[in-house]
């Protein structure tokens, strides 16, 4: 294998240059990356990253740890923060805590002795062992949040605005014609199901259905929406909007199962448009999120924090949109 003073020869470049093409390519012009990079395919050349890990203290690894990584939703975001630091020059280790605090604080140790550059969480509990980072450093941590956002995390974050979500969601029943909704919510220690729980309350009780609205506590999972929705039945719901896809798919199970129909008996509607939900039976109407993007711009904002570029806007609030398919129609009118 060649070394970096032989590929810089044979490019007519310098060793600099060489770095820089390998791992800030956006610094170098065109022309001198495109010759560079052929040279280094050709001569099979590959950086000791390991030795740069040393010069630099840059251990060019970006944390990023799920809650459930056998969630679909965490697929894609993970795809899109896998892609932005690709292109940033970084590799991403990913961390699945299984909601338990213990695990969580492992694998934030990692940032701790260095390890990896900068941490990434999609969950809703900043580690404990952070605290004193993110004391010390402030807004300087290398530590980015996505997806639950709170602003007792003290930390920058890329989300979309849950409560104005989930106000949407029950304005879209209620202009089919439904007065009495039922609401599967996430646990209730969860930042983003307290937020769509109250957007949920704030539209019903704009349209005067406050009363009329019936809510369970789920997890997000299938199971615990299937239980939830036989009692929602027992209350004579037309509509249940679930706080995910994955609990959508239980409730139509469950409606399935009591021998009804979805949409012409009971309409569901679920949150976050998984790449499955166009293809549930019936098609599920949702609130798709950027997934993908919500990856990306944690990426991108962990990035400028390690590179030491003013960040001005620490929270990143993107557009959600309702997706309107056939699982929601108007309430039957032959009962």
């Amino acid at each position: 294998m060649p070394t970096i003073i032989e590929v810089a020869a044979m490019a007519g470049v310098s060793t600099a240059t060489v770095s820089r093409v390998l791992s800030r390519p956006d610094q170098v012009s065109e022309k001198t990356r495109l010759r560079v990079l052929a040279i280094v395919r050709s001569s099979g050349y590959a950086p000791n990253v390991a030795a740069r890990s040393l010069r630099t203290l840059r251990a060019a690894k970006i944390l990023l740890t799920v809650p459930d990584i056998s969630n679909p939703f965490f697929a894609s975001v993970i795809r899109g923060a896998e892609e932005a630091a690709r292109d940033a020059g970084y590799s991403v280790v990913v961390g699945d805590t299984r909601h338990d605090s213990a695990v969580e604080d492992q694998y934030a140790d990692m940032l701790s002795r260095r390890e990896v550059d900068g941490l990434i969480f999609l969950g809703h509990r900043l580690p404990d062992s952070l605290a004193s980072l993110l004391a010390r450093e402030g807004g300087a941590a290398p530590i980015v949040n996505g997806c639950e956002y709170s602003a007792d995390l003290g930390v920058p974050s890329v989300h979309i605005d849950n409560a104005a979500a989930s106000a949407e969601a029950i304005a879209h029943l209620a202009d089919l014609g439904h007065r009495a909704i039922g609401v599967v919510t996430g646990p209730e220690i969860s930042p983003i199901s307290r937020d769509r729980l109250t957007g949920a309350l704030r539209a019903a009780e704009l349209r005067g259905l406050r009363d009329a609205l019936h809510v369970e506590i789920g997890d997000y999972s299938a199971g615990s929406a299937f239980v939830a929705t036989h009692a929602l039945l027992a209350a004579g719901v037309t509509a249940i909007f679930c706080f995910s896809d994955e609990m959508a798919l239980g409730a139509l199970s469950a409606i399935g199962e009591a021998g009804l129909s979805c949409p012409r008996d009971v309409s569901v509607m679920g949150f976050d448009d998984l790449p499955l939900a166009r293809y549930f039976q019936p098609a599920l109407t949702t609130i798709a999120q950027p997934k993908g993007m919500i990856g990306r711009r944690t990426v991108e904002l962990l990035v400028d924090i390690l590179r030491g570029v003013e960040c001005p806007r620490r929270q990143t609030t993107l557009a959600h949109t309702l997706v309107v398919r056939g699982s929601t129609a108007g309430p039957r009118t032959d009962r």
